[in-house]
């Protein structure tokens, strides 16, 4: 027999799976950082594709309480643009990591670890703000954080400027320039996804409030 709280959405376990899907892509930040300060040729993938794994089992979670699930606390609309934004957080990290392996032996004196670095904060702001769902969405504190979020992507824009001076300047072999720049763009989409994540969650929050 289903109880009323469970016909009404008030056990909802919503909150619980994008909060597990926030944390994959933060959990996915970090393996990009430990794969990058390898400094190996030939580095493995295998935990970027657990971590695809989870998450590919998390949205397919999703979509399936959305079907058999009559009430939802947050609208049906905005757990799934959610859901996919953050989706999208891990599947570009796996990406990097995947063209990466292909030539790490030729990247070993390129520094991709202090922007990894800047994403695994960009996907601690947004664990926090999905976090922050379920504790009554308070405006003023989605805003601190989505602001947080917006000065880290803001600085990721900065400093491709930057390596994109110090590439044109310094590189002559143009393959090279090529796929050095193609993967510091990857790292910067990956901020942009999580960017994309926190505007979701900001504007679910300002719909709510």
């Amino acid at each position: 027999m289903f109880s009323l709280q469970t016909i009404f959405g008030k056990g909802d376990k919503f909150y619980g799976l994008l909060e597990a899907s926030a944390d994959a892509a933060r959990q996915s930040a970090r393996a990009l950082i430990a794969l990058l300060k390898q400094k190996t040729p030939s580095p493995s993938l295998d935990e970027f594709r657990t971590a695809r794994r989870r998450e590919k089992q998390i949205i397919g979670e999703i979509s399936a309480e959305l079907v058999n699930t009559f009430v939802t606390a947050l609208e049906r609309e905005d757990i799934e643009a959610l859901s996919a934004a953050l989706y999208r957080i891990p599947k570009t990290v796996e990406k990097f990591a995947e063209r990466y392996a292909l030539f790490a032996g030729q990247l070993l004196d390129i520094d991709y670890v202090s922007r990894a670095v800047m994403l695994e904060k960009a996907c601690e702001v947004i664990s926090e703000m999905v976090g922050q769902l379920r504790k009554g969405m308070v405006l003023e504190t989605m805003k601190e954080m989505n602001d947080r979020m917006q000065a880290i992507e803001g600085e990721a824009d900065r400093l491709i400027l930057d390596l994109y001076r110090e590439l044109y300047s310094k590189e002559s072999d143009a393959r090279n320039l090529l796929l050095r720049k193609d993967l510091f763009e990857l790292l910067e989409k990956a901020i942009d996804r999580c960017r994309d994540a926190g505007n979701v969650v900001y504007a679910i929050a300002l719909k709510n409030s």
